[in-house]
């Protein structure tokens, strides 16, 4: 099999489980903070772990912010969490935030889940995080790519030519081809909050149980968004599930 070929396939495979074999990171992260904290004691007892921590819950809500900015602007069938139908584009996204890249949401996922690699306080891990990120999806966008070429053909190559893979290179920002809907950001991206907060959580609750040898639910900031943005993530599955309200044509 040629290599292109190759990359293709492979690249199609991570797409379909790109959601899935990121939880590798959060085992192999717990594993790493409990040598962190085994061997250099307890980062939350110091200013610098606490700074740490805002920093990675400030980075994971930029991530957010980045997938929601992204999925706000765009029509139906595009820039979604399509894993079971494989790739799917009706119309080409060039203008909003596409404008000044060509992967805006695979950007929001490395800062969402770098921040929970920095959670480790090991920087050693974060850059191989981003390292293993990168050969992850590079492979994902070299299949998107090749799909997205074979159906809009020149019209794709022109806007490629001109906009970045990962980061802008310039501002020349084009307003976006359609109005922000939150109903589809509610709607698609429900749990990504939810997810931030509870892996914050899971490491907080693992560093005490590591220190202290009980493991405690306490009253803390993690505990209380898990509890919260859990909530709200039942909610809207139940609206979504029982009634049109999310609903929206074309979106």
């Amino acid at each position: 099999m040629a290599l292109q070929e190759e990359l293709k396939q492979q690249g199609d495979f991570l797409f379909k489980y790109r959601s899935y074999i990121p939880i590798l990171l959060i085992f192999i992260g717990l594993g790493v903070q409990v040598y962190q904290i085994k061997t250099y004691g307890d980062l939350e007892s110091n200013t610098v772990g606490y700074w740490l921590q805002q920093l990675a819950l400030s980075t994971g809500i930029l991530g957010l912010l980045v997938r929601v900015f992204t999925v706000g602007y765009t029509p139906k069938n595009t820039s979604g969490r399509n894993a079971k139908e494989g790739q799917v584009a009706d119309t080409l996204n060039t203008s909003g935030i596409y404008s000044l890249i060509r992967n805006p949401l695979y950007l929001g996922n490395y800062l969402m889940w770098v921040a929970v690699a920095m959670l480790t306080g090991n920087i050693w891990f974060v850059l191989l995080f981003t390292l293993g990120f990168w050969m992850f999806y590079e492979r994902i966008i070299f299949a998107e790519e090749t799909f997205l070429r074979r159906k809009f053909g020149e019209a794709y190559l022109n806007w490629a030519s001109k906009t970045p893979i990962f980061l802008p290179k310039h501002f020349n920002y084009q307003k976006p081809s359609y109005s922000f809907s939150w109903k589809k950001v509610i709607k698609k991206e429900k749990n990504g909050l939810f997810a931030l907060f509870l892996l914050f959580w899971i490491f907080q609750l693992l560093g005490d149980y590591v220190k202290t040898g009980e493991l405690e639910v306490n009253p803390t900031w993690q505990a209380y968004g898990a509890l919260a943005t859990g909530v709200w993530y039942l909610i809207i599955k139940v609206i979504r599930k029982n009634t049109s309200l999310l609903n929206e044509e074309g979106r």
